[in-house]
């Protein structure tokens, strides 16, 4: 009876987030018409990724990060340094392409603040490659293994005091401050403040500061964009973000290689520690979800794919602790968006473990006969179109390529036409082709 009662609870929550998303507060649509799209977009949303309802149609959702700037000449470098150009492609781009839902451009990030913060985990567009090129990330072990016991026992001091003073050169003066925890009385305010007094940590707060004051420039004009477009009848699919709690640690912080010897070499670190963090991630989801008003929290997956682990490695540290995200989140009212970067043929069986209609699955390079012959009763799949055929393929081979999708996958509901990765680049007759079609032949009669 209880877990019951849990479930209706969980519905309801999740319903009146589904409320808030279609009320638009503060939106001001252009037209009727305008409100009328975007309402119909959501209740298509919701009706694929319940499975409760068959939509009126195969919802299309074509997740670009550089892509939308690419296709208007928009270099990379000024897509994180020049706002308006990037916020002027985004527009064009949904009157152009008439996609049912955008990525938000807030996902590309500022390239001014990075500078600021002397980010060294990764080369971005004119720091470290090309302007023309997208991010690389600078595989390195960013937690050492001797730091296990320090993440457990407190992530937020490791974060601050460890991590983020290895990973921004500007913090790295961080390390010199002492624990929070060390501050209970009186007698212990004055030297808990000597860090603070030193001119290198005075300099990383004054880093933290300018990058802040370029952070609320950069979301004025990011939150002005998104009130429009959805004036314009588009909603985002993406209100929040978490990531899975191995890829946590097997990217953030230990890195591949890393990672690989902690499976062999500290098991049981790994489970504490993924024990450990697992609830702050389910937090962050909820608590973006809520600010945005919108009930959908995209999960990159990465690791967890297959190749990159036996399925005994999988079903002992990826699955667990992401299958408590999953449901940390479904329970709180949220809609999970698993992103599942490279191929998930292996891993597809434990899927059939979660409660229907509690999540949602982009797959890349995965079988979707197989996908909806296992998942099709219980959990909606989409995306499947490859990248490659997207930038050298033809408007023919696309729509061919769609149409199977949507007669194997899509058959019943239960699935959205996406792309199988968040491109950086894009050729418009083959974009325009996944988007009309499936709008033109993605109806259920």
């Amino acid at each position: 009876m209880e877990k019951k009662l849990q479930e209706v609870s969980a519905q309801e929550k999740r319903e009146a987030r589904f409320q808030t998303w279609l009320s638009a507060q503060g939106v001001k649509f252009q037209s009727p018409e305008a409100e009328a799209t975007y309402k119909a977009a959501i209740t298509r949303f919701k009706n694929a990724v319940l499975m409760e309802k068959i939509p009126d149609r195969v919802p299309v959702f074509p997740l670009g990060t550089f892509m939308q700037g690419h296709l208007y000449g928009v270099t990379t470098y000024e897509s994180m340094y020049d706002y308006p150009k990037l916020l002027s492609a985004h527009k064009r781009f949904l009157q152009d392409y008439k996609p049912d839902y955008y990525g938000s451009p807030a996902f590309i990030g500022s390239g001014k603040i990075l500078e600021i913060l002397d980010l060294k985990q990764y080369r971005w567009p004119g720091h470290g490659v090309s302007e023309k090129s997208g991010y690389q990330c600078v595989e390195g072990e960013y937690m050492t293994p001797e730091d296990y016991d320090a993440l457990i026992d407190d992530p937020s001091d490791f974060w601050l005091r460890s991590w983020m003073p290895r990973v921004f050169g500007a913090l790295e003066p961080l390390k010199e401050i002492f624990p929070f925890p060390n501050l209970w009385e009186i007698v212990g305010v004055s030297g808990q403040m000597i860090p603070f007094g030193i001119p290198p940590v005075q300099n990383a707060l004054k880093a933290l500061i300018d990058a802040g004051n370029e952070a609320m420039a950069w979301i004025q004009q990011i939150m002005g964009f998104e009130m429009e477009a959805r004036g314009m009848g588009f909603p985002t699919a993406i209100g929040g973000a978490a990531k899975a709690p191995y890829d946590i640690l097997a990217d953030t912080l230990r890195g591949t290689r890393g990672m690989m010897m902690d499976l062999y070499r500290r098991p049981e670190k790994i489970l504490k520690a993924l024990e450990r963090i697992t609830p702050l991630y389910i937090k962050q989801g909820v608590g973006m979800a809520t600010f945005a008003g919108n009930p959908v929290v995209f999960i990159p997956l990465h690791k967890g794919a297959d190749g990159f682990m036996s399925d005994e490695q999988f079903r002992t540290f990826y699955w667990p602790s992401l299958k408590a995200l999953i449901l940390g989140l479904a329970n709180e009212g949220c809609v999970p968006f698993l992103f599942c970067e490279g191929g998930y043929n292996t891993r597809l069986q434990y899927l059939t473990e979660l409660p229907k209609g509690s999540c949602f699955w982009i797959f890349d390079r995965t079988d979707m006969t197989k996908a909806k012959e296992l998942l099709g009763r219980t959990l909606c799949i989409g995306g499947n179109v490859p990248a490659g055929m997207i930038l050298t393929g033809t408007a023919e081979e696309v729509k061919g390529y769609c149409k199977n999708l949507i007669d194997v996958a899509g058959k019943g509901g239960g699935y959205i036409m996406a792309f199988g990765t968040a491109m950086d680049e894009g050729k418009p007759e083959t974009i325009h082709a996944m988007i009309d079609f499936t709008k033109e032949y993605g109806v259920y009669k």
